[in-house]
């Protein structure tokens, strides 16, 4: 593995400033409020094709033995044990102080490299306000302003002059899934981290909030490769002020949705389906991730033969829009039905990257306009020429007709909903898109004849080539930045208690559409 590099330092001395400024992103949420970082976050990088693996973690209590200040100090121990080299952040402006020393005599035992980077020193007039950290008994004493980058290029080549030689970074394996797990504060998301990664990366408390940053974690599991992604909770927004730390623990949740493949939504047991369930799944269906809704607590509810199907009842009704997704009753606690959590996130995340042949889709096609032909609108009816699937992650099935403003997005629904009963796309959205027979082939293609399907086919090639045309008609993505500023700010203007309705069409989706659930009720 690669070569890891734990920054470690007491709270509010600028270890998360540090760390984004060396991984080159806004990877950890920075607060001039001591305990922001509370979890071990890590982020792969790299100095002159030396690859390495930054740590940042929560600040170091040496007396503290209770509550979430000793959790802090057992991630900030289980960093250094795990790590490499030690960088051990201090604060120039408050001088050496006994937990400094305290920290540094841990740090000795430990027996590790050690680089002492003293923090906000912004300038060469500040440079004497190192001198009393040498009696850390540390090598390498540094000057460092990470809020200004000064010193950075040295601390780097320190950190790199360190660094065990011989690792040889593998090559990028585009099977790896990331995998969000979100919900509302308090659901038992970083109970689940812990529980799948068979240790205690995450820190657990019984109160909400205790997560703040979207941290990643690497796990391989039968030979398959993960990502997980804990997040922070979403609560119902109002009163949320976006520059404060929950704020901006919201922005890198809906940031981890947008990075991930598969999200894993967590409902409360305990609670049922609230209406902010309902809008975070709504989040993740706009997105077009596969989902995986886990009802976590299921220990903790008084059980009969019916309690399964009345609590997917309850989904159904609240989330008629993510009836595609499987659902799973677990106990993150316990552990009951844990190890099937990633066979359903391999299931959906296979269905995510399906890829289906054009004479099943053109029989497809031709199948449903037989069952119910396009609606007329007006004096014009709409002919559906030939389908062919265009993209991936969600599946994207353009269809070439010659009216494509006037199909009613009820039949749209319909031939979704038909698409599920005849391919197998468990936990993902599909999305359709119609164009005129000009824009989805430069020739103008009439369509023709597939000698080894005997349907009508498409020219896939063609409808490949205008996927960015095709992308930009079915919503893609903007500016990942402005985009994630957008929504928070409608999040933040959202009413407490429901005023916002599910929609017409999601409405309509639970009257048109009989999907079966996976929610392994016998089981439960």
């Amino acid at each position: 593995m690669r070569p890891i590099v734990a920054i470690v330092g007491r709270p509010n001395v600028g270890k998360s400033t540090l760390f984004n400024r060396l991984v080159g992103e806004r990877r950890a949420i920075v607060q001039d409020t001591p305990g922001v970082t509370r979890d071990r976050n890590y982020a792969d990088t790299h100095y002159d094709d030396i690859p390495y693996t930054l740590v940042d973690t929560g600040g170091f209590e040496p007396e503290a033995d209770t509550g979430v200040l000793s959790q802090m100090r057992r991630q900030a121990m289980m960093a250094v044990e795990e790590a490499d080299i030690v960088v051990f952040v201090v604060d120039a402006r408050e001088g050496l102080v006994p937990a400094d020393e305290e920290v540094a005599d841990i740090l000795r035992r430990s027996e590790k490299p050690l680089i002492v980077a003293v923090n906000k020193i912004d300038g060469p007039s500040q440079q004497s306000l190192t001198a009393d950290f040498y009696a850390l008994g540390a090598e390498t004493v540094m000057a460092v302003s990470a809020a200004h980058g000064r010193g950075m290029p040295a601390l780097v080549e320190a950190i790199v002059e360190l660094l065990p030689r011989g690792y040889v970074e593998p090559p990028s394996d585009p099977n790896i899934t990331r995998v969000a797990l979100v919900g509302r504060p308090n659901v038992g998301k970083s109970t689940m981290t812990n529980r799948l990664l068979g240790e205690d990366r995450m820190i657990v408390d019984s109160r909400a909030g205790t997560t703040r940053d979207a941290v990643d974690s690497a796990l391989t599991r039968n030979g398959r490769q993960y990502v997980l992604v804990d997040t922070a909770g979403l609560r119902r927004s109002r009163g949320i002020d976006r520059e404060s730390t929950e704020g901006l623990s919201v922005i890198r949740t809906l940031r981890a949705v947008e990075r991930c493949n598969v999200a894993v939504l967590l409902l409360d047991a305990t609670e049922g389906v609230t209406d902010q369930d309902a809008r975070i799944a709504g989040h993740i269906e706009d997105k077009g991730r596969a989902l995986v809704i886990v009802v976590n607590k299921w220990d903790a509810v008084a059980k009969d033969e019916k309690t399964a199907k009345a609590f997917a009842e309850q989904i159904e009704l609240k989330m008629p829009f993510v009836h595609f997704a499987p659902i799973l009753y677990v106990s993150g606690l316990t552990g009951l039905r844990i190890p099937r959590l990633l066979e359903q996130v391999d299931r959906v995340r296979a269905a995510q990257l399906q890829r289906i042949t054009t004479g099943p889709l053109n029989r497809w096609l031709e199948d449903c306009q037989r069952r119910h032909s396009p609606p007329v609108m007006g004096v014009r009816r709409v002919r559906l020429y030939y389908a062919a699937q265009v993209a991936i992650e969600p599946p994207t099935i353009m269809i070439s007709c010659n009216h494509p403003d006037n199909v009613h997005f009820s039949y749209k629904r319909y031939l979704i909903n038909q698409f599920r009963d005849v391919f197998d796309v468990p936990g993902t959205p599909v999305r359709i898109v119609f164009r005129s027979r000009g824009e989805s082939s430069g020739r103008g293609a009439e369509g023709h004849e597939d000698e080894d399907e005997g349907v009508i086919g498409a020219d896939e090639a063609d409808a490949a080539g205008d996927s960015a045309e095709l992308d930009e008609a079915a919503g893609a993505d903007e500016e990942l930045d402005e985009e994630l500023d957008e929504e928070l700010d409608e999040e933040l203007d959202e009413s407490d208690d429901g005023e916002e309705e599910v929609d017409d069409e999601a409405d309509a989706d639970a009257d048109a559409d009989a999907g079966d659930k996976d929610a392994d009720e016998d089981d439960a």
